[in-house]
């Protein structure tokens, strides 16, 4: 049986171990009131920033699909669509993805009242 002491010592270095390996991945300093530097484990990104990141990427395309909506006018950006529609194969995945759907419809509304035309 292993002494008491040795399986007390074994738990603290393992906890030690464990901390050092958090903070390996980046930390944060701060300073205690009573002026005590102490290091915190940088939080870990995760796939929030990933969802966030495409949520943007997604918002950010249908506002340009509905300025270009606007911009162009109703007729002229079907003709378009319809164009890349008798292209290559990255044509025709480009005239999928701009064709009108109801978020970027509403928003051209908005956008069309909002300046005027």
């Amino acid at each position: 049986m292993a002494d008491q002491n040795h399986v007390k010592f074994d738990r603290r270095l393992e906890k030690i171990l464990r901390e050092h390996r958090k903070l390996s991945r980046g930390y944060v300093t701060t300073v205690n009131h009573d002026g005590l530097v102490i290091a915190r484990p940088k939080r870990a990104v995760g796939s929030t920033a990933l969802l966030r990141g495409l949520l943007m990427a997604l918002v950010t395309f249908i506002v340009l699909k509905a300025f270009l909506y606007v911009r162009l006018g109703p007729e002229a950006y079907a003709a378009r669509t319809v164009q890349l529609e008798g292209g290559s194969v990255v044509d025709t995945i480009g005239a999928w993805a701009m064709t009108m759907d109801p978020a970027t419809l509403w928003l051209a509304t908005k956008i069309q009242a909002f300046i005027g035309g």
